[in-house]
């Protein structure tokens, strides 16, 4: 409890407060008592599936309720599953008890607006379309009850500027729960068919699959992610002065791509080619990497074998695809005097001409070892001099209008820090120095 704000404690008392005043019954209205004690250990099964990790937080049961029950009786559907839910941080007493008022008062309006559009009747008689009006309308209040309880706790517990905190919250969970709210009509409309509930609960099955499936791949993306991170660390660490360099070539790779007009898949395995184009430096000895003088004949056939090193890194890592082309060929040139295998024009792959144009561009616009870093104009107009004959003119040209679309504000991800800037020493000394 003393994590949490005096006053982020005084709000979540009032929440509390209104969640108890939902909860109290119509006289009027009779309530089906066996449908409420159903969907609420429904619910709570569903809660207890996310502490499985195979879900998200998962509305339809809620909604459901709101279309089936009294707002009272759907308001009560939510309070078994949000105290018993898993939460993360401490203290969880407190965080429980937030959850579940925060639903109590988001369901309940979501089914008064329910029942105040005919929506009862709609989905008793299963009168189509008609039943969609009110249910959109109840998914819109629920999304905007909980866009502004959940705002009003990020500015008071988490202490985030109030004209940030709830900007963009209402937008980003209306489609998502939209989605949820459809499943819970469709819920709602079998249990009150000649099917029953148990009908009903057979929607759960194609959500919960696709769910779980969604959330396998975001999984696996993390782990590729991570993969790639690491790697990408690693080669930092071991050459200091190119710190930050891989995922700003990633970036300008992907501008590349995406101005040559190519599908979100290819773009992203660009992104890729870019951050893990140097991955073979993990192979170099440290000493030549940080040698302060010219290096010698021999010390530069040496480095010139990172690309074919990296190839054989990432040559087993599936998810790369023609990103393991590139790192192997990202040092070569149209003229067939670059390295490893000295290809020629259209022997070089499409995506290693691409990594090679942005290798070149964050090259002279970074400060390095051995020079200060130049202005991008002035890159650009190297780049396009040596357009045709080391770089491929399409990749060149792709650049310089992303860049004048867009400007040239990389964003490093992996904690880099920038490097000091040294004394200049004469560009020769290095391979890869781009006359």
């Amino acid at each position: 409890m003393e994590a949490i704000p005096a006053r982020a404690r005084a709000y979540v008392a009032c929440v509390v407060l209104g969640a108890l005043l939902c909860l109290l019954p119509l006289p009027s209205v009779r309530t089906p008592w066996w449908a409420v004690a159903l969907l609420a250990a429904l619910y709570a099964g569903c809660e207890q599936i996310t502490r499985w990790r195979l879900l998200g937080t998962f509305y339809p049961v809620l909604l459901a309720g709101a279309f089936l029950l009294p707002p009272p009786a759907a308001a009560l559907v939510a309070v078994p599953g949000a105290l018993l839910s898993p939460v993360a941080g401490r203290p969880r007493v407190l965080r429980r008890i937030w959850r579940a008022a925060e639903l109590v008062v988001a369901v309940r309006a979501a089914a008064g607006v329910h029942w105040a559009l005919g929506g009862r009747d709609a989905v008793v008689a299963s009168d189509f379309p008609y039943a969609l009006l009110p249910a959109l309308g109840a998914v819109s209040a629920f999304c905007l009850v909980l866009s502004v309880l959940d705002g009003g706790i990020l500015a008071l517990a988490e202490r985030v500027p109030v004209r940030r905190a709830w900007r963009g919250l209402f937008l980003r969970s209306l489609a998502p729960i939209g989605v949820h709210g459809l499943a819970g009509l469709m819920m709602a409309v079998l249990w009150r068919s000649p099917y029953g509930p148990f009908a009903a609960l057979l929607v759960l099955l194609p959500m919960c699959v696709s769910a779980w499936v969604f959330a396998q791949y975001h999984r696996e993306r993390a782990a590729h992610q991570a993969t790639i991170r690491a790697l990408v660390q690693a080669v930092d660490i071991k050459d200091g002065y190119t710190r930050g360099h891989s995922e700003r070539v990633g970036q300008a790779s992907m501008m590349i791509a995406r101005e040559l007009g190519m599908d979100d898949e290819r773009v992203e395995v660009l992104r890729f080619a870019g951050i893990l184009h140097d991955v073979g430096k993990l192979g170099v000895p440290t000493r030549l990497l940080r040698k302060d003088g010219p290096l010698t004949p021999e010390e530069r056939r040496v480095i010139e074998l990172h690309p074919e090193y990296g190839h054989e890194m990432v040559r087993g890592i599936a998810f790369l695809g023609e990103a393991r082309a590139a790192v192997l060929h990202h040092h070569e040139r149209l003229d067939g005097s670059g390295y490893p295998y000295g290809l020629v024009g259209t022997q070089i792959p499409e995506c290693a001409r691409v990594v090679a144009v942005a290798d070149a561009f964050d090259a002279m616009t970074s400060t390095r070892s051995y020079r200060r870093a130049r202005p991008v104009a002035t890159a650009l107009e190297e780049l396009q001099r040596c357009a045709g004959a080391q770089f491929d003119p399409r990749m060149v040209t792709a650049l310089v209008r992303s860049l004048g679309r867009y400007g040239w504000n990389p964003a490093v991800t992996a904690g880099e820090e920038p490097p000091t800037v040294p004394p200049a020493r004469p560009a020769q000394s290095r391979p890869g120095a781009h006359r």
